[in-house]
């Protein structure tokens, strides 16, 4: 075979080089592919307390590992030659109509992961059509919130605090607020064995010693964002500095009960769903107060570690409460194939948490938008390969898991 040098002419068309982006973070952004990958350059810029608060998971995780095993245990079905070649991924939750079939999670503590806190989330929810939900722990308040994004579909999540005045307070203001759904949760009696959180020594505000000097001297940004805003506190609380585990347990009412539900659905007058419900039983009881609907949530196996996972609890829930009660899925959401997959088990709708504190601590409201558009194109295209043109056309029908039955052994029964 002989060999010949290039011609520049026959070079040049291949010499093209993209231009520079003086914008570093869009730039670090835009190479991300998917979560996972904004999850690396979260942990490479954060502080080693917040992105483990973020990362980690109860006890020894094996809730979190299963949540993400069940996911990956799922197959979705192609239906060709439908001539399907657009997607409509809108749909209906809590009364609304959201332009995608996911909204952003409740988090805690936002504002440690990232400056931009909650107002980048609300800020990029809002782009997007999408719910955006403000957790009882969150680092800015009801009205900071509503006032960064006034258009954005704003939901309230609910801890019910000791001192249940205290919670009548926040109802009042989140509805003032044009808050139209709230997220009762109701699977933290007490905090789950964090241990990460433990092993760190995770505080709020964190505490400044030699260890975090270190820290602080390869990931400058993150301090000096933290040093130069506002001091770190939680939005609704009076007081906010101290261990987490311990500010929960002398915050939150561990005698949470039925009654005490009952009376938070008096006292509001909106979409009222409940957060953390995984069997038939706790379905039914929720519902029989006045639930709207339900969020089928392992709490991303962050409390009860050993937990039914989110996923595969949802078709048993769905049975139980039928096809009119409005469910959402919690839990080890990663990518737009997870979502189409909780549609397929019998979501309505879908949460993620950590996902969004992946893209906020890896870039803040920008690293937000990253990851819904991620899920977007993610959530397109699995569609279009599934031959679905609408969200409303997944079902059981199009995913095969070893943990479902199939449709003979259904036959039988």
């Amino acid at each position: 075979m002989e060999r010949q040098l290039p011609q520049l002419s026959e070079l040049t068309p291949l010499m093209r080089f993209g231009s520079f982006n003086p914008d570093r973070r869009a730039a670090r952004l835009a190479k991300a592919a998917d979560v996972e990958a904004l999850r690396r350059i979260a942990r490479r810029r954060t502080p080693r307390p917040a992105f483990d608060y973020v990362d980690g998971a109860a006890g020894q995780e094996i809730t979190h590992r299963r949540n993400r095993e069940a996911f990956e245990s799922v197959e979705l079905l192609p239906r060709i030659l439908h001539g399907t070649d657009t997607a409509d991924l809108s749909t209906e939750i809590a009364g609304v109509r959201s332009a995608l079939p996911f909204g952003i999670a409740p988090t805690g503590f936002t504002r440690f992961m990232h400056s931009e806190g909650e107002i980048g989330g609300v800020r990029a929810a809002q782009r997007a059509g999408i719910p955006f939900s403000l957790s009882t722990m969150g680092t800015r308040s009801i009205e900071e919130v509503r006032d960064a994004a006034p258009d954005a579909q704003r939901w309230f999540q609910l801890y019910l605090w000791r001192e249940h005045d205290a919670s009548l307070d926040l109802l009042r203001r989140a509805k003032a607020a044009g808050m139209t759904t709230l997220l009762v949760t109701v699977d933290t009696p007490v905090p789950g064995q964090r241990l990460r959180d433990t092993r760190n020594g995770m505080t709020i505000p964190p505490r400044i010693t030699p260890k975090t000097v270190l820290d602080a001297s390869y990931r400058p940004e993150w301090w000096f964002n933290f040093l130069t805003t506002d001091s770190l506190k939680f939005a609704s609380l009076s007081d906010t500095s101290g261990a987490l585990a311990e500010l929960i347990s002398t915050m939150f009412d561990p005698g949470l009960n039925l009654e005490h539900l009952a009376w938070i659905r008096e006292n509001w007058d909106g979409q009222l769903f409940v957060k953390g419900i995984l069997t038939r039983e706790d379905a039914r009881r929720a519902l029989s107060v006045g639930a709207d609907g339900l969020v089928v949530s392992n709490h991303g196996g962050r409390q009860l570690d050993r937990a039914p996972v989110s996923l595969t609890a949802l078709p048993e829930i769905r049975d139980e409460v039928g096809p009119d009660v409005p469910l959402i899925l919690d839990s080890g959401v990663m990518s737009g194939a997870d979502v189409v997959t909780a549609l397929c088990a019998g979501a309505d709708f879908v949460l993620i948490g950590r996902a969004y504190l992946y893209g906020l601590m890896a870039g803040g409201e920008q690293g937000v938008s990253r990851v819904i558009e991620l899920l977007e194109e993610q959530i397109r295209t699995t569609l279009l390969l599934m031959g679905a043109q609408l969200v409303a056309e997944l079902g059981p029908h199009a995913m095969r898991a070893p943990w479902l039955p199939r449709a003979e052994d259904a036959r039988r029964h």
